[in-house]
């Protein structure tokens, strides 16, 4: 039998970066019989250049060896193209890999590679670009992007820079006017903070911003309720760390599709942790199973 050929795009930002550790992953994919190679990059414009030639040298495994900002960007090449995500979960946060019960023990999720079970997952999209785990408007993007100009220009770390980013937007407090459409109903509504989940998150109980299913169909939308601006900072800076509260802060929907629209052309979109600027309006949808990646097989 044919050796399957895996490409590891890795983070070299993401855990010990550059170092034996790499090279290590990369022997033990091979002890497990796959022709692996570790390609090190430190942008999204390396991720995107080494998946493409992970696909045109017809990689039978793309692996994205990062946190949950990585694994969107590999994700993101490989919907709709029938090649498999792997996913070795050497972030800081690894929702995506948590939500699917994939080991955050390295070994353990090497032998997830190695067995090579893979399902249909969702992945949400918004005006075609996609996520693996949630989208965002209003005071998230904001504080995200103050806590990376923060990290970059005043050399803060993660979370000193988060949590001076809350208190900045506590201060501004902008507050959006939207149009949600769905289902063929309009909703207009006052909020800072819009969430567009991929799947249902838990928003209560002790599983709090977990998600039990990635493969319902569905986005799940949030709308913040406009009650205070402490409180809305407070919420916002939750969802950054994947912790969204109690449901009584939010109005709650499940769809296939919302169409966002807001007084603005242009609209600050978070995506899996990532700003972008979008044109509105915002169409989200769920692409159901359009995403193959590879999890622990089913006990016997």
């Amino acid at each position: 039998m044919e050796a399957r050929v895996v490409v590891v795009v890795g983070n070299a930002s993401a855990g010990n970066g550059a170092t034996p550790a790499w090279r290590d992953i990369e022997a033990q994919l091979t002890a497990h019989g796959l022709l692996a190679r570790v390609e090190l990059v430190r942008d999204g414009h390396g991720i995107a250049a080494a998946v493409d030639h992970a696909l045109a040298e017809r990689a039978s495994l793309v692996v994205a060896a990062g946190g949950d900002g990585t694994v969107s960007a590999v994700a993101s090449r490989l919907v709709g193209t029938g090649t498999p995500l792997g996913v070795l979960p050497v972030g800081t946060l690894n929702h995506f890999a948590k939500d699917l019960g994939l080991p955050l023990d390295l070994e353990a999720a090497i032998d997830v590679l190695a067995a090579g079970h893979a399902i249909g997952v969702d992945v949400g999209e918004v005006n075609g670009r996609t996520f693996v785990n949630n989208s965002s408007i209003g005071l998230y993007p904001r504080i995200v992007l103050d806590r990376e100009r923060q990290r970059r220009e005043a050399r803060r770390g993660k979370w000193t820079a988060l949590v001076r980013a809350c208190l900045h937007a506590a201060l501004r407090y902008p507050v959006l006017q939207v149009e949600v459409e769905v289902a063929g109903q309009r909703l207009e509504r006052r909020s800072p903070f819009v969430f567009i989940g991929n799947n249902r998150y838990h928003v209560e109980g002790f599983d709090i911003g977990q998600r039990t299913s990635l493969r319902d169909g569905l986005l799940s939308l949030y709308l913040a309720r406009d009650s205070g601006r402490f409180n809305l900072v407070r919420l916002a800076a939750l969802a950054l760390v994947g912790r969204l509260r109690q449901a009584d802060d939010f109005e709650a929907l499940d769809a296939a599709a919302f169409v966002i629209t807001t007084r603005r052309k242009r609209v600050h979109v978070a995506l899996d942790g990532e700003v972008a600027v979008l044109q509105a309006p915002l169409r989200y949808r769920i692409r159901a199973a359009g995403l193959q990646v590879l999890v622990p097989p089913p006990a016997a």
